[in-house]
C-alpha cells in the first residue's frame, strides 16, 4: 500500500483541478496516495476487498473523464467518492450479484435503537480467555459477517461505512446519494437484522 499522505497537505480543489485537467502524474499520484484509504474502504463495502482496487482503478478513470461535469456543489474529495461508489455497484451488477436498493425485507417497527443509532439492549460482551468462549466468540462473528452479506447492499454500506468511525452521516448520504433520514433508516434495519442474528446465536447457539 502506497504511504499515506494527510489530507492537510493538499491544496484546494481548484489547483487539484487544473493539476488533473492538465495529466499531472505528480498530484494525480499524490491525492491518490492520500485518499487511497477512504476509495478503498467505500469500494471494499460494495464489492468486497477482492476487487476492491480494480474499482479504484477504474474510478480513477471516471474521475479524469467527468471532471468538466463536477459542478463543486461539493468537495472534490465527496465528489470522488460518489463515483467509486457507482463504479462500485456497476461492477457489481455485472458480477450479478447487486440488490437492488428497494428490495428491503419486512422489518419490525419496534424501536430497539437511541437516537443517536446505538442499541438499547446491551449484548453479551464475548470477552473472555477460556478456549469455549474464546471459539464461540469466533463462531458469532463469523455468523455476523455472513448475514452482513446476506444485508440489502445499502443496508449493507451504510452500517459497514458508518460503524467504521471514518465516515459522517453527511458523507455517507453523498456516497449513497440519499438523504440522511434514509440513511437512518438504512442504518436502523440493518442493525436490528444483525441484532436479531446475535439474539438467535446466544439464544440457540447457532447462526
Amino acid at each position: 500500500m502506497s504511504k499515506k499522505i494527510d489530507n492537510t497537505s493538499l491544496p484546494s480543489d481548484e489547483v487539484i483541478i487544473k493539476a488533473l485537467a492538465a495529466y499531472d502524474s505528480k498530484m494525480f499520484e499524490k491525492l491518490s496516495q492520500a485518499w487511497y484509504s477512504t476509495m478503498y474502504y467505500v469500494a471494499a463495502s460494495i464489492v468486497g476487498e477482492a476487487i476492491a482496487d480494480e474499482v479504484i482503478q477504474e474510478s480513477w478513470l471516471s474521475v479524469i473523464r467527468s471532471l468538466s461535469q463536477f459542478q463543486r456543489r461539493s468537495s472534490l474529495k465527496s465528489w470522488v467518492m460518489r463515483i467509486v461508489a457507482n463504479e462500485a455497484k456497476t461492477r457489481l451488477r455485472k458480477e450479478s450479484r447487486m440488490i437492488s436498493m428497494d428490495q428491503y425485507d419486512n422489518w419490525h417497527g419496534e424501536d430497539r435503537f437511541d437516537q443517536s443509532g446505538h442499541w438499547l439492549d446491551q449484548q453479551s460482551a464475548w470477552h473472555s480467555d477460556a478456549p469455549d468462549d474464546i471459539l464461540q466468540a469466533e463462531e458469532l462473528n463469523n455468523c455476523i459477517q455472513k448475514h452482513l452479506a446476506l444485508l440489502p447492499e445499502s443496508q449493507r454500506v451504510a452500517l459497514t461505512l458508518r460503524e467504521s468511525k471514518s465516515h459522517s452521516l453527511e458523507q455517507i448520504c453523498n456516497i449513497l446519494e440519499v438523504s440522511s433520514s434514509n440513511v437512518r433508516v438504512l442504518m436502523h434495519r440493518a442493525r436490528d437484522r444483525i441484532l436479531q442474528v446475535i439474539q438467535r446465536f446466544e439464544r440457540e447457539g447457532k447462526c
